[in-house]
């Protein structure tokens, strides 16, 4: 059951980044804010919604979480098929975005709360494995949908995952037992909501807008604003959708980061990939479909050897590694041209991907391990926020200064050169391609500064602190004893903490 909800939801992010070029051609557009909402509406529901999520399954339990879940996500991919303009379409990702929130949340959870300490990381490494397979599946089934037929396919197809994985849960999946009765905070969720749009908006919005205008600058203004209030009310509640009271435990809090930098980096790869291998290179969508496999396949194959050495030699070291790698992989991304060839793209994205791979499940094991057991379900919606704000940040960041120096609009000219609609003189494709490339690698430096981030953030000596098994609501309330976070958050399975390795 989680396989299908995990399965769907991935795939459907892949299959709609594949997608945006033929979206954008559909409605006469290049690479604008506007596209780049297409991804970010799905990604700010997700962020805004994943931690009221969180306390809302560790009140009354997984299934009726999922199962709704399923339905919403369903519902909204129909609606994103029949989209009749490109900001319905924007507007029916959001809705969508409520499924996938319902369906992503409650994974985690499950499985941390049904393995113990020592195989925590393998299973989330094959929770890993199953994800990234819809990731790698979404590329190529979207470029032979939309080889023969137009975008609108491609939400369909969530048709019968939805149905399948909807049956499965409703014999398998039992209701579990509540851990604690409370209420969710829907005014923090609202306000974090609101910070992550604006800021986003501003950001993706800046070069069309103008960088000091008003609308772009109440955008940020709006934005910080929010999110500094966010803080202030989760202070003040008595049962916070952000709890940062987690955050005194110095282990969670690095990992948290890590885990933000480690998306800002590498999510906005296979954002940009679609546009340079179809507009810069001119290949057809199956074959960029096929190309964008490679890093996702090669997460998937180490995934799980990461979780397993995490569980036998510690999260830390893996997690710096893995950073890293990626980081020199990007580099090596970001000096694509219009005359690279085949095999060194495919070298570059599989050793990104491999130091990807390295990192998260020793990073997931390290976050959630840092969380007392009955706050697993919070600790998985923090997990899954860091993760979608990262990618909206990502598309946000790096889509402004791909913009900004002007290879959207060289890619715009060039694709339709590629597709038979215009026609330009050699010296204009040269300048053009000369554009791109230029703005594709400051793009890509970029991204391989956040994972030289990541990786020194997950490198700052850890000396890791658990909450005791007690519902804590502010950070005044914490204690401050030591003890093995891996430990303390089986405390659903042993009794006792123990003090173990750092």
């Amino acid at each position: 059951m989680l396989a299908v909800g995990a399965f769907m939801a991935m795939l459907d992010s892949s299959i709609v980044v594949i997608s945006l070029p033929s979206i954008a051609r559909y409605f006469g557009v290049g690479l604008n804010g506007t596209v780049e909402w297409i991804v970010i509406a799905y990604l700010i529901v997700l962020a805004a919604t994943m931690l009221t999520i969180g306390r809302l399954t560790d009140m009354f339990g997984h299934k009726p979480i999922w199962m709704s879940g399923a339905v919403i996500f369903i519902l909204g991919s129909a609606l994103c098929g029949m989209a009749p303009t490109l900001g319905a379409l924007v507007a029916f990702r959001a809705f969508e975005g409520i499924g996938g929130a319902l369906l992503i949340a409650v994974g985690p959870a499950m499985l941390t709360s049904a393995f113990p300490s020592s195989e925590r990381g393998r299973a989330l490494g094959l929770y890993n494995v199953i994800m990234f397979v819809g990731v790698v599946v979404g590329p190529i089934l979207g470029g032979l949908i939309l080889q023969v037929a137009v975008w609108r396919v491609i939400f369909f197809i969530n048709f019968p995952l939805g149905a399948l994985g909807f049956m499965v849960a409703s014999r398998v999946l039992h209701r579990t037992h509540t851990h604690r009765q409370g209420s969710f905070d829907p005014i923090g969720a609202l306000l974090l909501g609101i910070g992550l749009a604006c800021v986003t908006l501003g950001l993706s919005f800046g070069q069309e807008w103008g960088w000091r205008s008003s609308r772009v600058l109440a955008a940020l203004l709006i934005g910080g604003a929010s999110l500094l209030a966010t803080v202030i009310t989760e202070l003040h509640v008595s049962q916070p959708v952000l709890d940062l009271s987690l955050f005194r435990v110095r282990a969670f809090t690095f990992s948290t980061v890590a885990l933000i930098m480690s998306f800002l980096a590498l999510f906005a790869v296979s954002f940009l990939l679609p546009f340079y291998l179809e507009e810069l290179h001119g290949y057809s969508t199956i074959r960029t479909g096929f190309l964008l496999t490679p890093m996702p396949l090669s997460v998937a194959a180490i995934s799980p050897l990461s979780g397993w050495m995490a569980d036998r030699a510690g999260t830390r070291w893996l997690q710096v590694v893995g950073m890293a790698v990626a980081a020199a992989g990007l580099v090596l991304v970001s000096e694509f041209s219009a005359i690279t060839p085949l095999w060194e793209i495919l070298a570059a994205l599989v050793m990104t991907g491999l130091g990807r791979g390295l990192f998260l499940s020793p990073n997931s094991s390290a976050l959630l391990g840092a969380a007392p057991a009955e706050r697993q379900g919070i600790a998985a919606g923090l997990l899954a926020t860091g993760e979608t704000s990262g990618q909206c940040l990502s598309v946000a960041l790096i889509g402004a200064i791909f913009v900004g120096v002007g290879g959207a609009a060289a890619g715009s000219r060039l694709g339709s050169v590629v597709q038979g609609a215009a026609a330009l003189p050699g010296s204009t494709v040269f300048e053009l391609r000369h554009t791109f490339t230029h703005s594709f690698h400051l793009a890509l430096l970029a991204c391989a500064a956040f994972a030289a981030l990541g990786a020194l953030t997950s490198l700052v000596p850890e000396k890791r602190r658990v909450l005791p098994d007690l519902a804590i609501s502010r950070i005044s309330d914490v204690p401050a004893h030591t003890v093995d976070p891996l430990s303390a958050a089986a405390a659903g399975f042993a009794d006792r903490p123990e003090t173990g390795r750092t």
